[in-house]
């Protein structure tokens, strides 16, 4: 039986999980994303080492409806508004300043695997300690999906039992995903990860915040336009316009642009009037649960 089947579906069905990123980042990111999630998106990830993540995981605690995952953490991409890794014996994923390396290659150069799995883990662990039911795992600017790091991604997922964003990739996607040329090598770890019974996506849509302000509507719904049949991952970054995110992102109006779409009700009537169906993640567990016994 195929995924979509075993998930109430029809073979030949568009399903979306439609995906905020980036909760806990801050307030505005908070605020917003729980908005989305009240909207038209179905689920939302939490940075955990990030300045708001207390602020997240209560919201979680007391709002044990929404669907959550951890936003595993490498870098931090700002100059100003900077965090540190969970844990203060991994040296090697901090930059100078005291915070974590602000791009994926300089990670990739620096970062040791058994510094980046104990990290990882002990994310995993804050956010479950917190009180967050965390329905699933996937990766902050892809950092974890560099080959030097992916074994540690898929060792968590069957550890924790947690389905992760893993993707079914063509060249494309690969570029997005840091692979470069070795798209083979992480096609065999895919492989192994369904057989083993975890979900895959057929499609993914990373390309939220490249629009100019007052197009977001248009840009996403040309985003869910390609979306073929089967399970796809649509990506959000959803957050509270307002002097804090102006002073932390540059893109905060498209930030800010993708919450009101996503909570106004503007991407719900976009999604119905295509027959698309959305999912959280939380499903995805439950199935993957019963695969696993």
């Amino acid at each position: 039986m195929s995924l979509l089947a075993e998930l109430g579906y029809a073979p030949d069905e568009r399903v979306v999980v439609v995906h905020v990123d980036d909760l806990g980042m801050s307030r505005a990111a908070n605020l917003g994303g729980v908005r989305a999630l009240e909207g038209a998106a179905t689920c939302g990830s939490i940075m955990v080492p990030c300045p708001a993540f207390d602020e997240m995981a209560q919201i979680a605690r007391e709002r044990p409806e929404l669907d959550l995952g951890v936003h595993l953490t490498l870098n931090c991409e700002y100059d100003g508004h900077r965090w540190g890794p969970v844990r203060s014996d991994v040296p090697s994923l901090v930059a100078p300043d005291g915070g974590m390396w602000r791009t994926v290659r300089e990670t990739v150069e620096h970062a040791l695997v058994e510094e980046v799995d104990r990290e990882l883990r002990a994310q995993i662990h804050r956010a479950l300690d917190a009180g967050v039911d965390v329905t699933h795992i996937d990766a902050h600017m892809g950092a974890v999906f560099d080959l030097k790091f992916v074994d540690v991604y898929f060792r968590l997922a069957h550890e924790f039992r947690l389905p992760a964003f893993i993707p079914r990739l063509a060249r494309r996607e690969a570029r997005v995903l840091n692979l470069g040329g070795r798209l083979a090598e992480f096609e065999r770890r895919i492989d192994t990860a369904e057989a083993a019974g975890f979900p895959i996506f057929d499609h993914f849509e990373a390309d939220s915040l490249s629009f100019a302000p007052g197009t977001g509507l248009a840009h996403n719904t040309a985003r869910i336009d390609r979306l073929g049949p089967g399970l796809a991952y649509l990506i959000t970054h959803c957050a509270e316009g307002g002097p804090e995110l102006e002073s932390i992102t540059r893109d905060w109006r498209q930030r800010d642009e993708e919450r009101r779409i996503y909570s106004d009700g503007s991407m719900a009537r976009e999604l119905e009037r295509r027959g698309i169906r959305t999912s959280g993640m939380r499903p995805l567990r439950e199935n993957l649960s019963s695969k696993l016994g």
